[in-house]
């Protein structure tokens, strides 16, 4: 059974879910958040960065998957999350792990079943999915959520080619 990384990422909290996936056996390993404080973003992007290594040098995951970059309102925020974004991802790349990305939209419509759902609705659906006895933290049930999505896509591509194909950037590879 494939271990999943799942990251919400952020400048100020990045989140991270951990689980098992096998069809539909999903088995919940950890979740939290790496807080990194109001810190110049250089020493934030290295905590991130860190933190992801050693979460995956202890649990060692198969799969990263990462929610990408919406467009914010606020330019300078899509900015730091997307510096964020980049010190998760190279944190998987320097581990070896193939990093698959995922839209909020597409997170939202794999755990709660529809696209526009809003954070209260995945906390909860993330709950019942892993059998949790209590919600997650926010930014970790959104974590737990892209990994989730993963299974799922996984899943998902598996039954459509009829073998454990890979997808990366929208495209199923043979394994």
């Amino acid at each position: 059974m494939p271990i999943i990384l799942g990251v919400d990422p952020g400048s100020r909290i990045t989140g991270y879910g951990i689980i098992r996936a096998e069809g539909r056996q999903i088995e919940y390993i950890d979740s939290g958040c790496i807080r990194v404080g109001e810190k110049p973003m250089a020493e934030r992007l290295q905590t991130i960065f860190h933190s992801l290594a050693l979460l995956i040098g202890e649990y060692r995951p198969e799969q990263f998957a990462i929610e990408q970059v919406f467009m914010a309102r606020n330019p300078d925020s899509a900015l730091k999350l997307g510096q964020a974004r980049g010190a998760a991802i190279v944190s998987a790349a320097n581990s070896g792990l193939p990093v698959y990305e995922y839209s909020a939209r597409q997170v939202k419509q794999a755990v709660v079943g529809k696209g526009g759902a809003d954070k209260s609705q995945v906390q909860h659906m993330v709950q019942v999915l892993l059998k949790l006895a209590r919600q997650p933290q926010a930014d970790a049930a959104d974590a737990l959520g892209v990994a989730l999505c993963h299974a799922h896509m996984s899943q998902s591509i598996g039954r459509l080619t009829g073998t454990q194909g890979k997808a990366r950037n929208g495209r199923v590879r043979q394994s």
